[in-house]
């Protein structure tokens, strides 16, 4: 795809999830009203959208149709509610200590930490209760036979189990807890080890994304553990990228500190295996991650071409 073309997608694409999501956040009223609005300025304060985009993408590659948008949108504002949440979260001052993010105050340096851990915590719950909101869609689809109804209750249902499960303990929760117990530990962290925690912390959401994407336009299984796997590659990939990064990036392009890493003694890929080993794997991972991409039949170029600027990003 020319790169100009891809861009101007990306735009329209990026803009069209912000203003989806804004349909999604809760009204700023009631007792309560400060942690809602600490929750809406989480979201709000921009980003990439891409987990919502990747589930987008994948639902249309494996056939979801228009008139099932009302089944997808849900999980996609849910996903970016806890990706939003979990980014809230590691700017604590207990977690990372950050005061900025994309160059605007962090939400609990904005409203203060007990709100900030309190957003977090709304931001999480509020997406289940979003998500949820597809099986209302469903009911209210008068137009549907029953056994279509049944049919889309149960991709739904399936779907909000991947979202748990990819956010939760067995995912995004439980590779930010390895990563934790890596700090400071350098090359005593094993392969194994930190293979676990950008799977779990990196690449989850992006497989919850995908997967969820390919259940709810009615995927078979074998399509779905293709993707779960392309999602991996994905993930693992853009971690070991931004190791690369931390080592030749440019400061300024960057928009953080290079070499923290190492000032961190933190155990990095590039640390583990060489630079130019992890530039191949990099390579290597994001060519069967698009070849995975190339056995759907459905127009994908868009989707392959994302995967591309993910990884091979400057910044």
């Amino acid at each position: 795809m020319d790169k100009s073309k891809f861009k101007t997608l990306l735009t329209e694409k990026t803009n069209a999830i912000n203003e989806m999501l804004e349909h999604f956040l809760p009204e700023e009223k009631g007792m309560q009203v400060t942690v809602i609005e600490a929750m809406n300025y989480s979201v709000r304060v921009g980003g990439k959208r891409l987990r919502p985009m990747f589930m987008q993408e994948t639902f249309t590659m494996c056939g979801g149709t228009e008139a099932e948008m009302g089944l997808l949108e849900p999980f996609m504002a849910a996903l970016e509610m806890i990706h939003t949440y979990s980014l809230v979260h590691d700017d604590l001052p207990a977690m990372d200590n950050d005061t900025l993010r994309r160059g605007n105050p962090t939400t609990w340096y904005k409203y203060g930490e007990t709100a900030g851990i309190l957003a977090g915590d709304g931001l999480l719950n509020y997406a289940f209760e979003t998500a949820a909101k597809a099986l209302g869609n469903i009911s209210a689809m008068s137009d549907l036979a029953p056994e279509k109804k049944a049919e889309l209750f149960e991709r739904a249902t399936k779907a909000l189990t991947i979202l748990g499960r990819k956010a939760g303990i067995f995912g995004m929760v439980g590779g930010q807890v390895a990563d934790l117990e890596a700090e400071g530990k350098g090359d005593a962290v094993s392969e194994e080890m930190l293979l676990f925690i950008h799977e779990n912390k990196t690449a989850a959401l992006i497989q919850a994304a995908m997967t969820i994407g390919a259940v709810l336009a009615g995927a078979d299984a074998s399509e779905i553990d293709k993707l779960e796997k392309c999602a991996y590659n994905i993930g693992i990939a853009f971690q070991i990228q931004d190791d690369i990064l931390d080592v030749i990036g440019d400061t300024a392009e960057l928009g953080k500190t290079v070499g923290s890493d190492e000032e961190n003694d933190k155990q990095t890929y590039v640390r583990l295996k060489g630079l130019e080993t992890a530039k191949r794997d990099v390579a290597a991972l994001s060519a069967e991650a698009i070849q995975i991409l190339d056995s759907f039949e459905k127009e994908h170029e868009f989707l392959s071409e994302l995967v591309n600027q993910l990884i091979d990003r400057r910044k």
